[in-house]
């Protein structure tokens, strides 16, 4: 996460507060392909506040502020069964080259045509993970 902000490559943090302690948080980062959109990653709650429906709530405001902000779309590595529920889908980038690959890697187009491209590429600070 340091290295996506020291390289200029964050582009949204949200956080999650109650009583002055951190929930939860979500990153958002620029992809170097498709250029208009956005990697979110990482996304974390804390243990004992999980299941409560922060991530859902960082999630949907990250992507509500993407697209607000002009992004084409969002590329998500994770769970289908969690994402599948903020309309990503594993089709959305199935015909794009990735070494993430497979069916965690799933996108959402935030407008038309949002995710078009021959290949998935992340900043450069995941390269290193």
């Amino acid at each position: 996460m340091e290295r996506l902000r020291g390289d200029g490559d964050a582009v949204l943090s949200l956080v999650a507060v109650e009583g002055g302690a951190v929930m939860g948080h979500v990153l958002f980062s620029r992809l170097c392909a498709p250029a208009s959109a956005l990697a979110l990653a990482p996304l974390a709650v804390r243990a004992d506040r999980r299941r409560r429906g922060i991530g859902a709530l960082l999630v949907e405001a990250g992507l509500d502020r993407a697209k607000r902000d002009g992004w084409q779309g969002v590329v998500v590595l994770g769970d289908p069964a969690y994402y599948r529920r903020f309309g990503f889908r594993p089709e959305s980038v199935a015909d794009m080259d990735s070494p993430y690959a497979g069916p965690a890697l799933m996108g959402l187009a935030l407008a038309p045509g949002g995710l078009q491209g021959p290949r998935v590429e992340h900043a450069p600070a995941f390269a290193s993970l």
